[in-house]
């Protein structure tokens, strides 16, 4: 038994996370993590963007999180290695070209405005645990051209199965997937008897693959579309609280970005890089490796920290401020790298965006007035922010 660096659970806030991170980067860049039985921590940027752009060497069909799904449960394309990764990704990719995402964009302020109406009349409420997690279900119905009719249902179950997963329910973890494979499954369905255009509809691009010349199997398209209705509905509530809490704490920003919306492109990459929500996804080795004097070997889980990454000071100069148009902001891994990039990136940009566009627009001050409740593995940042809010 390798003994532990560190407890990614001792503390619970974020700021005694990355206070760890930072400890580790300088003194043990690979560190062996306690808990979820036992991984390994990658915590400097050039150790992170090296591993996620190698996937012959960090391979992610045995492990792709820690913590796992409870029930040892594996989808494309996450779980995936090339080149059974690749006609998943391709079908989705189809569907996230700038064009599509640009015609979400009005639908998508409508859902924005209609979510936070209540927060706005009560004067405030939880902005992650409200809108936070309803407006990313539009975002998700409307991605995957769903029944507007379930996105409160998705809203709901999505944030159960979240919950559920962090403490490693099992039960409810599985109560709550399989009413989401329904969806997918009824998704399906229907797109085999009536087939949308393949770069407007995920379901039928999906469908339309054929790697060898044969279609995908069911149960994987499935497993695919599955993995999409719940990858858009945990980091959003987390990324957003995080920005609130930055906020309420600098309200000259609120006022310079409600002043200058030109300047939010720009700020929500900042706040990508300094909020980053996953403290990293996880591979295995395909074959042993030492890396900085530590033997890792196959089959024991590998965290690429992109929360540390995102920190480290080698790269970015006072990586703990928020400073606006860093000039290699660019090069920052809030979205992973390589092959198992975040396929959702251009759409998860674009609603981030509308999301603190809409609510900078429509209030005049935003201020957190109660406890924030803090992420747990493999997330990192507020789950839960109360905010008052006063309608411009």
């Amino acid at each position: 038994m390798i003994p532990a660096d560190f407890d990614p659970d001792e503390g619970g806030s974020p700021e005694e996370s990355l206070e760890t991170y930072a400890r580790l980067r300088r003194s043990c860049p690979v560190a062996r993590g306690e808990g979820y039985g036992g991984f390994w921590a990658l915590t400097r940027y050039a150790d992170v963007a090296a591993a996620a752009g190698d996937p012959v060497t960090f391979i992610s069909s045995v492990r792709a999180v820690v913590p796992s799904d409870p029930r040892g449960l594996r989808r494309p394309p996450l779980n995936y290695d090339a080149p059974a990764h690749t006609p998943y990704r391709r079908a989705l990719d189809r569907t996230l070209q700038r064009a599509r995402i640009a015609r979400l964009e009005p639908r998508l302020r409508e859902h924005a405005a209609r979510e936070l109406a209540p927060l706005l009349e009560r004067g405030g409420g939880d902005i992650a645990q409200e809108f936070g997690a309803q407006f990313p279900a539009w975002v998700t119905t409307e991605w995957l051209n769903l029944d507007p009719e379930l996105a409160p249902e998705l809203a709901v179950t999505a944030a159960r199965w979240v919950r559920a997963w962090r403490a490693l329910d099992r039960e409810m973890v599985g109560e709550t997937s399989e009413r989401m494979y329904g969806i997918a499954r009824d998704l399906v369905r229907d797109r085999r008897a009536a087939p949308r255009p393949v770069e407007e509809d995920p379901a039928s691009s999906l469908l339309a693959e054929r790697p060898g010349g044969r279609p995908l199997e069911e149960e994987h398209i499935v497993g695919a579309l599955r993995q999409c209705l719940v990858v858009g509905m945990v980091a959003p509530p987390i990324l957003l609280g995080s920005i609130c809490v930055h906020l309420s704490r600098h309200r000259e920003l609120q006022s310079e970005l409600r002043a200058r919306p030109d300047l939010m492109p720009a700020a929500m990459e900042e706040f990508l890089r300094l909020y980053t929500p996953y403290r990293g996804f996880a591979r295995t080795v395909g074959h042993e490796i030492e890396l900085h004097g530590r033997r890792i070997r196959p089959g024991e889980p590998v965290t690429l920290v992109y929360a540390s990454a995102n920190r480290d000071e080698e790269v970015f100069p006072d990586p703990d401020a928020f400073v606006l148009g860093r000039p290699n902001i660019a090069a920052h891994l809030a979205f992973g790298r390589g092959r198992h990039a975040c396929a959702g990136m251009p759409l998860a940009r674009l609603s981030m965006r509308v999301a603190l566009e809409e609510l900078l627009r429509r209030t005049s001050a935003l201020e957190v007035c109660g406890p924030v409740e803090s992420a747990r593995m493999p997330e990192i940042g507020a789950v839960s922010v109360p905010v008052r809010l006063r309608p411009s």
